[in-house]
């Protein structure tokens, strides 16, 4: 029995740490996403210093996820990584980009608005790249016998570029409604500001995605509308609906935590109606979990480990953010 459901397992526990990194990671590619939008000096200060203890910290999640796939599923590694070398590295080099800013823009007055840009550009780059992956596995990876079987742009494609804006539009909203609950004074104003224009044109974005996505492929279409998972695919946009309610309510009544949890929850569900779609293939349409899983010998070395290592990173994400609740400003930070 174990045999059978280890792969799930592994596929389900890759799946957490993915999600815990959108969500996480999510909120500071989003405010450097505003970066340009504040007043330079004390008001990016403020905004930078709002993510500096964390932001290292929620990048773990995607060493975590991309390790997993690499030994849990090394199949389906092989097979995505060809097909998506080139947004992956372009994601990856955003990623140096954000955080050597990080680093830089404090030790210089002059140069300061390269250190700025940079933060800005790297935001970008790392946002709409996962965006484009995501478009691109989601509309189906081609697989010729144990091997990518597509050529070097598959990946670009205008579901994958609207899936690439999407996530830049949910990133944004998750580090306007950040910054609201943890600035005060004029950035948290103009927080509140972008996150009331954000919230419809994200919903916007996955009325899109998801009116396109099922007609991709006969296995989405199948699986959003026969019954019995047409009542889970039913279920997602009403609890969306809720969310968005909630996270209308919050900025109108100064409910400050309301609106990020609120957009947090449209990002899983929106994840959860992947999942509904993806079940129970690993590289949709053709590889499923158990044909892309290491052998159970492997599966069940590892698996140890991945519970030691997973409540630990649960712990010091929790503890960090702990010891670092409550308002930020401009002049106690990432000096």
């Amino acid at each position: 029995m174990m045999e059978i459901l280890l792969p799930y397992i592994w596929a389900a526990l890759i799946a957490v740490a993915v999600l815990a990194y959108v969500l996480l990671d999510g909120f500071d590619l989003g405010v450097g996403l505003l970066f340009p939008t504040a007043e330079k000096g004390s008001e990016r200060d403020l905004m930078m210093n709002s993510v500096a203890p964390v932001w290292d910290g929620n990048e773990t999640w995607l060493v975590l996820g991309g390790g997993g796939l690499l030994a849990a599923f090394p199949l389906a590694y092989s097979i995505v990584m060809p097909a998506l070398y080139a947004p992956i590295i372009a994601m990856l080099l955003g990623l140096v980009l954000r955080g050597v800013a990080f680093e830089f823009r404090w030790r210089t007055k002059r140069g300061q608005f390269l250190w700025d840009g940079a933060f800005f550009i790297g935001s970008v780059i790392a946002g709409l790249a996962q965006g484009i992956a995501l478009g691109a596995l989601v509309q189906g990876i081609p697989v010729s016998g144990r091997a990518y079987g597509g050529g070097w742009w598959n990946w670009l494609t205008p579901f994958s570029l609207l899936t690439g804006v999407a996530l830049l539009i949910g990133y944004s909203l998750l580090g306007s409604t950040w910054l609201y609950l943890k600035t005060e004074g004029e950035v948290q104003k103009r927080s509140r500001a972008q996150a009331l224009v954000l919230g419809p044109m994200l919903l916007a974005v996955i009325g899109a995605v998801s009116l396109w996505t099922p007609y991709l492929n006969d296995v989405y279409f199948e699986r959003w509308f026969a019954w019995p998972s047409i009542i889970f695919s039913g279920i997602v946009p009403v609890l969306v609906a809720v969310a968005a309610y909630q996270f209308w309510r919050g900025l109108q009544n100064g409910l400050e935590v309301r609106p990020f949890i609120a957009t947090m929850a449209v990002f899983i569900l929106c994840f959860s109606g992947i999942g509904i779609s993806f079940f129970p293939y690993m590289v949709p349409p053709n590889l499923t979990i158990t044909d892309a899983a290491a052998p159970y010998a492997s599966l069940i070395f590892m698996f140890p480990g991945v519970i030691v290592l997973l409540p630990l990173i649960f712990m010091y994400t929790g503890f960090s953010y702990w010891v670092f609740r409550g308002k930020v400003s401009s002049d106690a930070g990432y000096h």
